[in-house]
């Protein structure tokens, strides 16, 4: 499997001709957006009410919002995040099955986590979730959760790198929090489910685009 960082919450998850996209960056965020088929986008914030026609054309399936999905194997719960949703947008954090891994997404996780949702994401072997601070979750609680939930590896999201328009936060305080400020940076994460069976302790890794 291999997860692959394109800046804020936009990830490529590949194994073989399979893979998911999540959270494709705004054009107004300075980004490129991955190119390629996929077979499901998933959308941890979606506006309300959700423009269905307005999709990428000869895509692959959107997913948005909480339930259960199968895509092509590739096991999908979507829990959604009331008290962070408005009449204007709703958010949604994931947890994907596949190969016998298990990934957690928090998207535009703000907050705490509701401990009944949290619950889901006890076994995930693998988090993905903001990592540079306001306006998502602060550092102080983004490490409370990866203490909690204990995944093998965490990856962070949403935090400043060159070329992001936005005004983003710094990935290293929460870095000090977690492992003492060190970094294992890489351009992709390429492991296989036998690659996490010895981590005792989170591994945190920096993808960079």
């Amino acid at each position: 499997m291999v997860i692959s960082w394109y800046g804020e919450g936009c990830f490529r998850i590949q194994s073989g001709e399979k893979s998911v996209l999540l959270d494709l960056p705004d054009k107004s965020s300075g980004l490129t957006a991955p190119r390629g088929k996929y077979d499901a986008l998933v959308k941890t914030l979606t506006p309300w009410p959700f423009d269905f026609e307005n999709t990428e054309e000869g895509a692959g399936t959107v997913i948005h919002g909480a339930g259960e999905y199968d895509i092509n194997g590739i096991g999908i719960r979507g829990f959604e995040l009331p008290q962070e949703s408005s009449t204007h947008f709703f958010k949604t954090i994931y947890v994907l099955s596949w190969e016998d891994i298990s990934i957690g997404i928090l998207g535009h996780l703000s907050g705490e986590i509701p401990p009944q949702t949290l619950e889901n994401f006890e076994e995930v072997d693998v988090l993905i979730g903001p990592g540079g601070g306001a306006p998502f979750v602060d550092h102080e609680h983004m490490s409370r959760i990866i203490k909690q939930i204990t995944p093998k590896i965490f990856i962070p999201s949403f935090y400043k790198i060159p070329g992001l328009k936005r005004d983003a936060g710094l990935v290293k305080p929460l870095l000090e929090k977690i492992n003492g400020g060190e970094i294992e940076s890489q351009e992709k994460f390429v492991f296989k489910k036998k690659d996490l069976t010895d981590i005792k302790k989170t591994h945190v890794i920096c993808l960079h685009p």
